[in-house]
């Protein structure tokens, strides 16, 4: 039996509804080009890899039979091609050629002068009707005409799959009105790489600070075998966030002190071998959200951001592409934003 928790509320003035890795926001360019975040914060250190992302093409389908010959391509949702790397450009144009030539439609591949910024993506997807585009490969849905004027619950369903599983999530929704649901309609999947979700307000996500302290602020946190020991060795006291017991570190430093820290230890355990994580953490909004995290029983918080509150939980089951649906009423107004992680007898 599904139990059923109303875990936050959210706020969405722009009226349009982003669900995305709530871990991948380092990389969410907002309003500018995507050609403009560093390839390291995708973990790309190879100076070849680099150039291939940094000179990525973006491509619009254009023609008579665009529509039509995008859906039959059927690499990415929509009618755009993102972030193609620069050395797969010839390839991937030549293969839709084909598939149009085969298909005998009427369709091209037209690259755009800039790359699409983030935003501008999910407006577009929002405009269609809600549904699903890439963020450097990794899917992420928007919906449009959400309320913006009222704070909106999310609500969530969780089951006991017993010994060895324990209680997980089955789904999250953002529930725009107490309508009943009459039909249900797939957006696209959520792709999760850092094992948790974020409902956020399209303009909030594009003044999301998700590494640069909003208070020039940062903790650092250290936990694991030799966790006493290093707290002996550089007399750091116990953490004392709501939620990690006997996590150590030092909480609230400036930031170049902070990080002095945070080098002096991974050093340490580098040097001696021992078995430990260590963590340093700037008071950005991630931090903010993923502080409440930690100390929550359901994993989840807000945080406000840009005049909008967003809402971030762990899934419960880590990674994976999950479902996301519109639930709508009986005159297709949008009901609910909903995320499936499992179903209840899984």
């Amino acid at each position: 039996m599904e139990d059923v928790f109303r875990l936050a509320e959210v706020s969405c003035p722009s009226g349009t509804l982003v669900v995305v890795d709530g871990g991948h926001l380092g990389v969410w360019s907002g309003e500018r080009s995507p050609a403009g975040i560093d390839p390291a914060l995708l973990g790309i250190d190879d100076p070849a890899m680099a150039a291939e992302v940094l000179g990525s093409v973006d491509f619009a389908v254009v023609g008579p039979d665009a529509s039509v010959a995008a859906r039959g391509f059927d690499r990415q949702p929509g009618a755009m091609l993102h972030d193609i790397p620069a050395g797969r450009v010839a390839e991937v144009t030549a293969m839709f050629d084909e598939h149009c030539r085969a298909a005998g439609l009427d369709a091209r591949l037209a690259a755009l002068p800039d790359r699409e910024p983030h935003a501008r993506r999910a407006r577009r997807a929002a405009a269609g009707g809600g549904g699903g585009f890439l963020v450097f490969g990794l899917p992420v849905v928007a919906v449009g005409g959400v309320p913006t004027d009222r704070l909106l619950p999310v609500v969530a369903s969780r089951v006991d799959h017993g010994e060895g599983l324990g209680p997980r999530w089955c789904e999250m929704s953002v529930r725009m009105s107490g309508a009943e649901t009459w039909s249900s309609v797939r957006l696209g999947d959520v792709g999760v790489d850092w094992a948790r979700v974020l409902f956020g307000d399209v303009d909030a996500l594009s003044a999301w600070q998700h590494d640069e302290p909003v208070d020039g602020l940062a903790d650092v946190a250290f936990w694991g075998a030799a966790a006493e020991e290093a707290a002996a060795r550089f007399s750091a006291p116990e953490l004392g966030e709501p939620g990690e017991g006997r996590v150590r570190g030092w909480a609230g430093l400036p930031v170049a002190d902070a990080w002095e820290k945070a080098r002096a230890v991974q050093g340490w355990k580098e040097e001696t071998g021992r078995r430990m994580v260590v963590d340093f953490r700037p008071h950005s909004h991630h931090w903010q959200v993923m502080r409440q995290v930690r100390a929550s029983e359901a994993e989840a918080g807000t945080v406000d951001v840009g005049g909008a509150r967003l809402f971030c939980a762990m899934t419960g089951c880590g990674d994976g592409w999950f479902p996301v649906f519109a639930d709508l009423d009986a005159s297709g107004a949008v009901v609910a934003v909903r995320v499936r992680f499992c179903d209840a007898d899984e």
